[in-house]
């Protein structure tokens, strides 16, 4: 499988890039970033840094600074820390690994060569994708399937993270996100309804240490910072695995339960980012739904079977 990863590193990014790291079945073709958990120079400098560090091969390439909402959102310092990864140690980073160009360029050119066979998981706003398709709309055609992290549309009780309604990645530029809708390739949502059932908790993640080495510690000390913040808000003792689960999907969607429809993102308002699904078997459509299409949102995971998954592969060799 073909994949770019876009993303905003970030600690849970941080563990989907070491589950990428260990899948033989993904072929890593770049790594995107945007601006989110942190600057868009650190977003950069921390996807570097996670390349060398998990051994990657992948380029890196430096994606949006701005959203396409236009408003300027404050580094969520408290979750990620004030380098995004948990505020550890990062030394210089080697630059050698980063590609010239926009990361949605990059997207643009890497569908175009490999027509129908790129999936693009995206774990961050959705700003890159969103400047790709204004650029090149044939990339919603060319695009194998999108893999979003990201929204909440109420099942299982589960609303939003950055305010009651909205999920942090479409609040973060919910112009950017409700474009990706609208257009015609295939889009799956892994959002909070179903990422709240992947916690790593304070054992499974000193187990993973122990079991898969130096990379793994290093995610343990990260999620030290990021613990904190779950046990401060939640009472979770142990962190929230979102991002990885974006990359479960893109391996095993049968462990996933599924509703189909098209969505809407409101775009302003006390409501910004909030995500709303109109159901395929519903029938008629809304003015705001008209001429939407059919994307699929996740509703409901095998949680027990992810978290093996992630631990088998992690501790490969």
């Amino acid at each position: 499988m073909k994949v770019i990863f876009d993303t905003d590193p970030g600690i849970d990014d941080a563990m989907a890039l070491l589950y990428l790291s260990k899948l033989p079945e993904i072929e890593l073709l770049g790594i995107t970033t945007v601006v989110g958990n942190a600057s868009i120079a650190d977003t950069t400098r921390n996807a570097l840094f996670l390349r060398q560090k998990f051994g990657l091969v992948a380029p890196v390439v430096r994606g949006a600074e701005f959203t396409l909402d236009e408003v300027v959102k404050e580094e969520p310092a408290a979750v990620h820390g004030h380098n995004g990864l948990g505020d550890i140690d990062i030394p210089p980073v080697d630059e050698a690994g980063l590609h010239a160009g926009t990361a949605s360029q990059f997207i643009i050119d890497t569908v175009r060569a490999h027509p129908g066979e790129v999936t693009i998981i995206a774990v961050g706003r959705m700003t890159n994708l969103a400047l790709a398709l204004r650029q090149a709309p044939d990339v919603a055609t060319l695009t194998k399937q999108v893999i979003i992290m990201g929204g909440a549309f109420g099942y299982q009780g589960r609303s939003g993270n950055i305010t009651p309604l909205a999920e942090a990645n479409i609040h973060g530029d919910p112009v950017g996100a409700d474009e990706i809708f609208m257009a015609e390739w295939p889009v799956t949502v892994v959002g909070l309804d179903v990422t709240h059932d992947i916690i790593l908790d304070s054992d499974y993640l000193a187990r993973l240490a122990d079991e898969a080495g130096e990379n793994a510690e290093l995610l343990r000390q990260m999620c030290g910072h990021y613990a904190k913040f779950y046990m401060n808000v939640m009472g979770l003792s142990g962190v929230v695995g979102h991002d990885l689960l974006a990359v479960t999907y893109a391996l095993h969607p049968e462990w996933f339960e599924v509703r189909r429809g098209a969505i809407a993102v409101v775009r302003e308002g006390l409501a910004v980012g909030q995500t709303a699904l109109w159901p395929a078997e519903r029938g008629g459509v809304h003015s705001a739904w008209e001429g939407r299409p059919h994307h699929t949102i996740c509703v409901g995971v095998d949680g027990a079977k992810v978290l093996e998954h992630y631990h088998s592969a992690v501790t490969r060799g």
